[in-house]
């Protein structure tokens, strides 16, 4: 059992930046995929960016050239740096390791 904790969310004003971090109680880089997913109020959870292993990341069109993913092996550590923020960013930010997802943590951007 694999345990995901985040933080870094927020309030931030539109065009200003976060980033997030999920912690993971076991080593992220003995799976074959991480990542992050969001869920706006009223919508499904969509992708918003993840790794794969053999090094790729694919990120949704929507945070292509804003946002960023990085993972950082000795902390077990990934996260979601992310600029230029909308309101429509507006969500709960899940980080998924695998099957295992974390409890999620929300951005807010106001316009």
């Amino acid at each position: 059992q694999v345990q995901l904790v985040e933080s870094g969310g927020g309030l931030v004003q539109a065009g200003g930046s976060l980033r997030l971090s999920c912690t993971a109680s076991g080593s992220i880089f003995s799976f074959n995929a991480m990542g992050w997913y969001r869920q706006a109020p009223g919508k499904q959870r969509e992708l918003v960016a993840v790794w794969t292993r053999g090094g790729s990341t694919n990120y949704a069109d929507s945070v292509k050239g804003r946002f960023t993913f990085s993972a950082e092996s000795a902390k077990n550590t990934m996260y979601l740096q992310m600029n230029r923020l909308k309101p429509e960013d507006t969500a709960v930010y899940y980080c998924s390791l695998a099957d295992y997802w974390g409890k999620g943590t929300l951005v807010t951007v106001s316009s």
